[in-house]
């Protein structure tokens, strides 16, 4: 079963570690990937723009609506995704406990739903 998990994290925290940390960070998240690539774990993964960077689409009376920046009124932000295929619930969570980013911020693991029809990768 293949599971989303999100990195959250203050953006502010970043700043904090340092260019040197964070760019150690994601080297670390490169190899984790590829480490869990082997096993047959890996899926996808990328780290996400700063969150001032998003943008909002919600269609309201048939007319989308654009609205800039970030929509949560929260500290963390989405900061990056791992997308793993894990044999259980608990087998992903040991995954997530493993992403360089819980260490400064929140990893959130939720189960994808697999849609009939989807193209494949």
């Amino acid at each position: 079963m293949k599971y989303m998990l999100l990195v959250h994290h203050d953006e502010d925290v970043l700043t904090a570690v340092g260019e040197i940390e964070l760019q150690r960070m994601r080297a670390e998240s490169v190899r984790f990937a590829n480490e869990i690539n082997l096993n047959g774990q890996y899926v996808d993964a990328a780290p996400l723009q700063p969150a001032a960077t998003g943008i909002c689409v919600r269609v309201r009376d048939g007319q989308p609506v654009i609205t800039d920046g970030p929509f949560a009124e929260t500290r963390e932000q989405l900061g990056g995704y791992f997308l793993v295929d894990a044999k259980d619930i608990d087998e992903a969570l040991a995954i997530a406990a493993r992403i360089p980013g819980a260490r400064i911020g929140t990893v959130e693991v939720r189960p994808v739903v697999q849609l009939d029809g989807l193209p494949e990768r």
